[in-house]
């Protein structure tokens, strides 16, 4: 049996390069040094507080429609005021557990993990289709964990292995 080559004239196979579907939506509000902003009024140059370097001076803020899965999280779900308002992330968004939750279900004091690993079905709720979503990020000379709607959160996708767990 041969591998499916459909559409390659080489015979390798075709791999695609796996999506980035992590972001934040337009109302998300940013802890700076200058107080609590809306995501889309931030601008390069702005200073956002974040969770392992005190602040990082943002470089660029990106914009791109994807289709994925929204989580919906439910305001002080998560802890205390964690998160302040019902907030919705796509589904990879990496989050920082760093309570009970990431003991119980990571075995481990603290993690980074997709947000879609906390669902719980009453108070995270995983939307059952894909939708497109416009998701923004923000750019730093290196990847940071970053105080938003209350959560932390990850501001890349991208941010070291060694870090996912912390």
């Amino acid at each position: 049996m041969k591998p499916k080559t459909v559409g390659r004239t080489d015979g390798e196979l075709a791999v695609l390069a796996p999506v980035d579907t992590s972001g934040l939506l337009a109302e998300s509000i940013i802890l700076t040094l200058d107080g609590e902003r809306r995501i889309t009024d931030l601008r390069p140059g702005d200073r956002v507080i974040t969770r392992d370097s005190g602040f990082a001076v943002l470089e660029n803020v990106t914009q791109r429609e994807t289709r994925t899965r929204a989580v919906r999280i439910k305001a002080g779900s998560l802890g205390h005021t964690r998160p302040e308002r019902d907030v919705t992330l796509p589904a990879a968004q990496p989050i920082l557990v760093r309570d009970w939750r990431a003991q119980a279900l990571f075995g481990a004091s603290r993690a980074l993990v997709p947000v879609e690993r906390l669902v719980d079905g009453e108070f995270v709720t995983l939307d059952p289709d894909t939708t497109t979503m416009t998701l923004y990020t923000l750019d730093f000379a290196a990847p940071h964990l970053i105080y938003v709607d209350g959560l932390e959160l990850s501001s890349s996708a991208d941010m070291p292995l060694t870090a996912r767990v912390v």
